[in-house]
């Protein structure tokens, strides 16, 4: 008998989701049996004749108990039942109620109900009483009957449900999981994951809200506040955690994540705050906590029509297109249905790959994908002479600082000079728009990376009022760009090697890539000829601290991973700055962009030495090349820092802690470097 039961059961998970669902499996279709394969044929009919003799049901059960337990005046009863049953399938009909899908019944499936089964009674109503003339019909039959109804098809709808996440959780086993947060973003995450299949089950919710505690969302209790996950989870030995908290600060991130790692739980995240608002969450959105999350940064909010306006329809070329910036500019240049987007880069590989990604787009743009060197004068001036481009965003660039430390020609070659070819060619063709990508490696420059950064602005700055307006936009590092160290990290972490920082006070201005190129992009809309642009990036975050986070995002210790300081690199500064002492930063209609004002210089003069530059570079050797650049940038020094060196000292984390708090001692009273927030 129980060996009976338990293979109807499993028959029943096997085949209960096509039972419930009007869509079929598609799997062993060939070996269903001839009566499955009609009843799945013509399940709309069927499932309309099922509600029908419901209906019949619910009118046969109030005649009953209008009358006693008896029935009479048959005759007026199946004269009525006809006329109720078409009027009420064609209420269910218009309430879009003749699908089988009972086994995702929620609210707004009663409440359709509802509506069609009122509806409908308003017409039989009328029908009977003044189109066919039956005013003997009994009026306590026009009350319980709807009554009845309703109860009939709420109820197999629930039940229907009922019976399939009893199969589902039969034949799928489930995660428990407790979700941080009580709000909008957890009650479309409960009511997501409590769908059969989902593989998960909330148990709890915890919320910093007091209010809260008590409270059921969709049946999930809500304990009490975070601090109690922990308790909570080891009572009932639940070993995953959902943030469900659309708004949370990287500072809450980052608490939620420390006591998750506490509670030695594997932890995810929902989705973005666009697909929270639209309502789109579902389970295979679920993510791990990625670092930008504990960015803490705000959404950018920019203008997309005054951008849309300057790009839709016009001819784009983006240099540097398979590297970060220029890729996620293509991207987001597609969104605005620019004429023709021409994507060049030198690298063979990431054009292809480019090309793969941007085919898959519907954009309605022409795509052109160009392979060659920007420096290449003769290469340009045919592509432009060919494509004729109305904006070019040139984020083409050598940025490593330690590999362009020794190939000094190669770095002022590409990002000097090139710069003046592409520049002189789009003005030759007749460019309206030139948007160059600079760094905060300007400033103060350390490196030559950075004073060939700082010679394109000032090539931006001085270039004479023309029918091109130039525009160089300033920004630090990105997250997870090719080569920069988080990615460096992750591979370490990886390969479970230890972490290597250069110095464990350094810093760098940190925003993600999708919000640089959304600020670059409405710099570009705003900024006038020779504007140098400056976007907002916030504090300055320690790359000591980010390290800690990608261990701890990564469900590894400290003491597992260990971290090694390797001393400053050539060219490496300590931190980095946004803007020179003399320059002036004015406000611009973005409050994430600021318009910064130099001090002038001559266009004469700078030509003068860029031709004493290009001189230069034909002397063997790199001495004269920085010789000549630290006299057109005299904020360029190349001299290492007086800094300790911390070459090949391994330091666990009891180590590093001390060292942080002699640093914090010593730095106590710089306000400036006080409010370096922890990452």
């Amino acid at each position: 008998m129980s060996t009976s039961f338990q293979t109807f059961s499993r028959m029943v998970a096997r085949r209960g989701a096509d039972f419930l669902s009007p869509i079929p499996s598609l799997v062993g279709e060939d070996h269903r049996p001839e009566w499955v394969v009609f009843l799945l044929r013509y399940r709309s009919w069927f499932i309309a004749a099922f509600q029908a003799l419901l209906i019949f049901c619910a009118l046969i059960l109030s005649w009953l108990l209008k009358f006693n337990f008896y029935l009479p005046y048959q005759l007026l009863l199946f004269l009525a039942a006809p006329v109720l049953i078409a009027i009420r399938l064609g209420a269910i009909a218009r309430f879009g109620l003749l699908h089988g899908w009972w086994r995702y019944t929620d609210m707004d499936d009663a409440l359709a109900i509802v509506k069609a089964i009122a509806a409908g009674s308003v017409v039989f109503v009328l029908c009977m009483r003044y189109v066919l003339g039956i005013v003997a019909f009994p009026r306590t039959i026009y009350v319980l009957e709807p009554l009845l109804s309703t109860f009939f098809l709420v109820g197999v709808r629930v039940l229907s449900r009922i019976l399939a996440e009893f199969v589902r959780g039969g034949a799928t086993p489930c995660k428990e999981v407790i979700l941080i947060g009580a709000g909008s973003a957890a009650r479309m995450t409960i009511r997501e994951i409590g769908r059969p299949g989902s593989g998960y089950r909330a148990v709890a919710c915890v919320d910093d809200d007091r209010s809260k505690t008590g409270i059921k969302i969709h049946g999930v209790p809500v304990i009490g506040t975070v601090d109690k996950l922990s308790a909570f989870a080891a009572r009932h030995a639940i070993h995953e955690v959902l943030i469900a908290v659309r708004s949370a600060t990287g500072k809450q991130m980052h608490r939620f994540v420390d006591i998750c790692g506490e509670a030695d739980m594997k932890f995810k995240t929902v989705p973005s705050l666009e697909g929270i608002i639209n309502g789109r969450i579902n389970v295979s959105q679920f993510r791990d906590v990625r670092l930008e999350d504990l960015l803490g940064r705000d959404p950018v909010e920019i203008d997309l029509e005054s951008v849309r306006r300057q790009i839709e329809g016009q001819v784009v070329l983006v240099t540097g297109a398979a590297g970060s910036i220029g890729s996620e500019l293509c991207r987001q240049i597609l969104q605005y249905r620019p004429g023709k987007l021409i994507c060049l880069d030198h690298n063979e590989t990431g054009i292809f790959y480019l090309q793969i990604e941007l085919s898959k787009q519907k954009s309605g743009s022409h795509l052109v994908f160009c392979v060659t060197d920007v420096g290449d004068r003769d290469r340009m001036s045919a592509l432009l002479a060919e494509h004729k481009p109305r904006i070019i965003f040139h984020a083409a660039a050598y940025k490593h600082v330690p590999m362009m430390e020794t190939n000094v020609y190669e770095a002022v070659k590409n990002n000097v000079f090139a710069l003046l070819t592409l520049i002189e060619i789009a003005e030759e063709n007749g460019c309206p728009s030139f948007v160059l990508i600079s760094s905060d490696k300007a400033v103060n420059p350390a490196n030559v990376m950075g004073a060939t950064k700082r010679l394109g602005e000032l090539i931006i700055s001085c270039r004479r009022t023309s029918l091109m307006r130039c525009v160089s936009v300033r920004f630090g590092n990105v997250l997870g760009s090719n080569g920069s160290v988080v990615p460096v990290f992750q591979k370490q972490i990886r390969e479970n090697q230890q972490l290597t920082i250069t110095h464990p006070e350094i810093t760098r201005f940190f925003m993600t890539t999708r919000e640089a190129v959304s600020l670059v992009l409405q710099a570009f809309a705003i900024g006038n000829h020779g504007d140098t642009l400056l976007l907002d990036m916030g504090e300055p975050v320690r790359i000591l601290d980010l390290a800690r986070t990608l261990i701890r995002l990564s469900g590894k210790s400290e003491h597992e991973v260990g971290i090694r300081f390797t001393g400053l690199r050539d060219g490496e500064k300590l931190f980095e700055e946004l803007s020179y002492p003399a320059e002036e930063i004015h406000p611009t209609s973005f409050a994430k962009i600021k318009q910064i004002r130099g001090t002038p210089h001559r266009e004469h003069d700078l030509k003068r030495h860029l031709d004493q530059l290009r001189a230069a570079m034909s002397v063997n050797g790199a001495a004269a090349i920085r010789t000549k650049m630290k006299e057109i940038v005299p904020e360029y020094s190349d001299g290492s820092d007086a800094l300790p060196e911390f070459t090949g000292i391994l330091f666990r984390p009891e180590v590093i802690a001390a060292l942080q708090l002699s640093i914090s001692r010593r730095t106590s009273g710089d306000s400036k470097r006080s409010t370096t927030p922890r990452f």
